[in-house]
């Protein structure tokens, strides 16, 4: 394992019913996480991110990417997916943003699972305990509603001050009983394109 590893981390949480009704298919989420040293603690204000970035962020994705993989089963059964990074108290908001807002990051994910969608994000700054939070997509549609999810949870000793939380995160299937409709029916509606969804 890389030196600056810490742990990590795969959390997995099965929902069988949802508003008092059993789902059809139980939704799976599937989070895989890694506690690391903040490569830029301590420094003070560092201009140029890019050399680290383009050091741990490669390393973090093929990590966490086999993590999920290997929980999921395979890159087809992912539906939806996100990231996210939690930086610790001493770290900037920067630093998270660094290490998950880079192809060198996520395209070791997205060409697992072939997937064309950006990967839904969270980055935020917090202490030991603070929340996990991915939200995710689906994969190649960025419309569909059904797999607008967010994975939550915690890790109790971790992010130290000195460290960085980074998480990518999976759904196997979409909410049990979605009946939002979609961003495409909203546009016809709307008399809207999809191109311009605002119209402006």
């Amino acid at each position: 394992m890389h030196p600056i590893i810490r742990k990590t981390l795969v959390s997995t949480e099965t929902i069988y019913a949802d508003g008092g009704k059993a789902a059809a298919k139980p939704l799976v989420m599937i989070a895989a996480a890694a506690v690391i040293k903040n490569p830029w603690a301590g420094e003070g204000f560092v201009e140029d991110l890019g050399p680290k970035i383009r050091e741990y962020a490669p390393i973090l994705g093929e990590l966490l990417t086999g993590l999920i993989i290997k929980e999921a089963g395979s890159g087809e059964n992912v539906e939806a997916f996100g990231k996210c990074a939690v930086v610790g108290m001493d770290g900037e908001l920067e630093h998270a943003s660094a290490l998950i807002h880079t192809l060198h990051f996520g395209n070791h994910y997205r060409s697992a699972v072939q997937a064309k969608s950006y990967l839904a994000f969270n980055n935020t700054r917090g202490p030991a305990n603070a929340p996990v939070l991915i939200p995710m997509m689906q994969k190649n549609d960025e419309g569909s509603r059904e797999h607008y999810l967010t994975y939550q949870f915690a890790i109790p000793d971790a992010p130290a001050s000195d460290e960085i939380v980074v998480a990518i995160g999976a759904a196997l299937g979409g909410r049990p009983h979605h009946r939002i409709g979609n961003r495409y029916l909203d546009l016809k509606e709307l008399g809207n394109d999809a191109q311009n969804p605002a119209a402006v």
